[in-house]
């Protein structure tokens, strides 16, 4: 089990947290850290980008000119990608870049991503993130007295956590359940609440699961 640090929100040192080297101290694998990132940003994508073909434009029933004579190339309608306002050849049309990856996979690159964090002393564990209004300076005078730049919070239920941080241009907010590889490795820090962390660690270890089919 790996001993990490537990601070206050006033950066003072009130206990240790073991966390499980299953997940937060494994063997860190850019590879499919890098697949897990490219899937969920091809998820992302829309795809509605379309352009209207020769045959799709509207017009060119008419020939442009006569076949011979004229000295140009034939053509047969002025719809063609060679005119101006003709159809698009090779255009976009609508389609999903949704890609596969297995759950196993995108577990593993949560692994490797938490214990990138940890192994580069970027993870940072608060006892209990509470403050007292949903203020956008409070979260703010936090992440200061941290000397935090750009920093990803995770916490569970926290109402008044993540109203304060909508605002905040270089802090993101996420509940527990919606953790993911992409936001670990495009913030700088991983800010994490005990409870936060201690469900994390369960979830990817599966001792939770593993509990209740015993019970």
């Amino acid at each position: 089990m790996a001993l990490v640090k537990v601070y206050n929100l006033k950066k003072q040192e009130v206990g240790e947290v073991e966390l499980p080297d299953s997940v937060f101290a494994t063997e860190v694998s850019s590879a499919i850290i890098h697949q897990a990132v490219v899937t969920q940003l091809a998820g992302r994508r829309r795809g509605t980008a379309s352009t209207k073909t020769k045959a799709e434009v509207r017009g060119g029933g008419k020939k442009p000119f006569r076949q011979k004579g004229t000295g140009n190339a034939r053509q047969g309608s002025s719809r063609s990608p060679l005119f101006p306002g003709g159809g698009e050849s090779f255009g976009p049309k609508p389609r999903c870049y949704f890609k596969t990856f297995p759950k196993k996979m995108a577990q593993a690159a949560m692994r490797s991503a938490l214990s990138d964090k940890l192994g580069s002393e970027r993870l940072i564990v608060i006892d209990d993130f509470k403050i007292g209004k949903a203020k956008t300076k409070e979260v703010a005078a936090v992440l200061a007295t941290f000397g935090f730049n750009k920093a990803l919070i995770v916490d569970s239920d926290n109402k008044n956590l993540e109203f304060g941080s909508r605002n905040l241009e270089k802090a993101k907010f996420l509940r527990t359940e919606g953790v993911n590889v992409y936001d670990v490795v495009n913030h700088e820090w991983l800010v994490l609440s005990k409870k936060a962390a201690q469900t994390l660690g369960e979830r990817l270890t599966g001792e939770k699961r593993a509990a209740k089919a015993k019970a």
